[in-house]
């Protein structure tokens, strides 16, 4: 049970370095990691969620730490991520999403496609302004977007919110600072839904998740202010591709077998 316990500390550890790093990719990785086990998928959710609390609080001052937020972008998507977050948590003990992943994967694909198409016309040094450049109205709405298919997929909150900033030419830097700093806020109100749902098991995997996740948020949050922002856009459009393609192919391999 102990050599369990490291196990879930090991992926904790690596899905936090990537997410406080690149601003997503904690709750996608862990979940995929807990569904290969066998959890049904509101379990496995529910899991990572709360799990994240404690992640998302640590990476969240880590990057504020490191002066990685901008402060405005957190506010215009905090609000409405979390009536997304809280609906879909709901909707997941509720609903079947076979079809939902897939859908996801491919918009994100296109999103990590057109992040890869900018980073390699990007000039080396390159950067682009730290203020927020969109309506109130479209961050709001993306925050709801992002909020609602983290919950419903286990993970999302990043991949979207984060790759379609960055792909509309924000600096990587500050959005993955105050994506990851909005996340909190997201990923407490789910898991409180989850909790008053369905309430929690699995509190090893919990545990091991949480420990090895805020062990790793400070160093990641590091890494996001010294890795340049053409490599950070590069790296991110890399893995969000190769995610969708493979979330994709497992979609279409479900529905042919």
């Amino acid at each position: 049970m102990f050599d369990d316990l490291w196990l879930y500390i090991v992926v904790g550890f690596a899905a936090q370095l990537i997410d406080g790093s690149l601003g997503m990719a904690y709750g996608v990785s862990s979940n995929t990691f807990l569904l290969s086990l066998g959890l049904p998928p509101a379990m496995a959710s529910a899991s990572v969620h709360i799990a994240e609390v404690g992640t998302t609080a640590v990476s969240g001052i880590s990057h504020l730490c490191l002066k990685n937020v901008n402060k405005k972008l957190v506010l215009s998507l905090v609000f409405t991520g979390v009536l997304g977050g809280a609906a879909g948590a709901y909707l997941l003990t509720q609903l079947e999403t076979t079809y939902l992943k897939p859908a996801i994967a491919l918009y994100l694909l296109v999103m990590g496609v057109r992040i890869l198409v900018k980073a390699l016309k990007r000039k080396a040094g390159e950067e682009t302004s730290e203020k927020a450049k969109y309506k109130p109205s479209f961050l709001a709405g993306l925050g709801l977007v992002g909020g609602f298919f983290d919950a419903m997929g286990g993970g999302g909150w990043g991949p979207i919110v984060t790759t379609t900033l960055i792909a509309n030419g924000e600096q990587p830097r500050y959005v993955i600072g105050s994506v990851n700093t909005s996340e909190f806020f997201v990923t407490l109100v789910q898991a409180a839904t989850f909790f008053a749902v369905m309430g929690i098991g699995y509190w090893r995997i919990i545990l091991g998740l949480l420990i090895g996740g805020v062990v790793a948020a400070p160093f990641a949050a590091w890494l996001c202010k010294k890795v340049p922002a053409k490599a950070l856009m590069i790296i991110v459009g890399i893995v969000i591709s190769g995610l969708s393609v493979r979330t994709i192919w497992l979609g279409v391999e479900s529905l042919l077998y």
